[in-house]
């Protein structure tokens, strides 16, 4: 996470107003953004190798502007769940920003992930109601294309007598080049709807892809796919807003492949790493609180609950129950698949 807002600096009488952004938070801004600064090259706090896996603790700002990967661009997929300026109690973070210091922050470190990218680079943001916009906005301004504004639905939402209930969180999917992203259709495929609700038999006889199945629709919801709460077997005692692992084994598995260099500049619990790891990608975490970062990495180092790298998720996110079927469909259908494994 970021560092704390520091006090103003004090101007002589007399002497020109500083920049406003080159002192804010304390880290060192210029006109076009963050600005790499002076240092040694930053030491991973927690690390494991095979694959290379490496948190860090600190600013996330001043930590990607000094990493070698960041600053050559040689990452692949840069995924972020950034606090939300919703005054979370969080470690050490400041979660009650100005909204215009927020938004000045939160472009200073979208930019640095987006040098960072490789020219097949996706950059993933999850994100509420709240700056969706403003973040698209920027991330069209600075020339990536988007590929999907994707929606993350859960039914655990706080409850609310003055308006909806919130049960979403925006999912953005951008890439640096919409043609020449890394794009991976297989290993997150999951079963239609036509096929196992519907049993429609043209799925089963698709001319393109595997017959029964799709890529996911852009909401995403299902089994496993709710928050982390209660007595989930993910949660983390001690971290805010945990991401579930499908969340993550979707994002990293159609948008890397194996070896790929991972970002996360907010790891919090940690399950980036802990999935990319499993799925033997390299991965680099970012944590502001040195006690998160410790859990986060103790997480890591016990894998994940429910990913498996050579078992990708396919559960079905149909809600209506099967509909019943005769006998002349099922004969179809049957005959369909006699036909394909022929």
């Amino acid at each position: 996470m970021a560092a704390k807002r520091k006090r103003s600096v004090e101007v002589k009488p007399g002497a020109p107003a500083p920049d406003r952004r080159a002192r804010r938070n304390g880290v060192a801004v210029g006109l076009f953004g963050v600005q790499a600064p002076n240092g040694p090259e930053p030491r991973p706090k927690h690390a494991l190798s095979d694959p290379d896996t490496r948190v860090y603790v600190g600013d996330c700002r001043n930590l990607l502007a000094r990493l070698p990967e960041c600053r050559r661009g040689e990452v692949d997929l840069v995924y972020a769940d950034p606090p939300f300026n919703w005054n979370r109690a969080y470690d050490r973070w400041d979660d009650s920003m100005p909204g215009d210091e927020y938004l000045a922050f939160t472009r200073d470190w979208l930019d640095l992930c987006i040098d960072a990218l490789k020219p097949s680079g996706s950059l993933w943001v999850n994100i509420p109601d709240t700056w969706a916009a403003e973040i698209v906005v920027h991330l069209k301004r600075r020339g990536l294309s988007m590929i999907n504004w994707c929606v993350w639905h859960y039914r655990f939402g706080q409850n609310t007598s003055g308006r909806f209930i919130n049960s979403k969180v925006h999912v953005l999917y951008f890439a640096r080049n919409a043609a020449g992203r890394t794009w991976n259709e297989e290993p997150i495929l999951e079963p239609s709807d036509r096929a196992t609700t519907y049993f429609d038999p043209r799925t089963h006889n698709k001319k393109e892809g595997v017959s029964g199945m799709r890529v996911p629709m852009d909401v995403w919801y299902g089994r496993y796919w709710g928050r982390i709460q209660g007595n989930n077997e993910e949660r983390r005692a001690g971290h805010d807003n945990q991401i579930p692992e499908v969340y993550l084994e979707r994002v990293i598995r159609c948008s890397s492949n194996e070896g790929d260099l991972i970002l996360d500049p907010f790891l919090g619990s940690g399950t980036t790493c802990t999935v990319a790891r499993e799925l033997r990608r390299r991965s680099i975490g970012l944590e502001y609180s040195p006690k998160m970062a410790r859990s986060a990495f103790e997480r890591i180092q016990k894998g994940p609950v429910r990913i498996r790298f050579d078992k990708p998720t396919r559960t079905a996110s149909a809600i209506f129950s099967p509909r019943g079927i005769g006998a002349k469909t099922k004969g179809r259908i049957a005959r369909l698949y006699r036909a394909e494994g022929a």
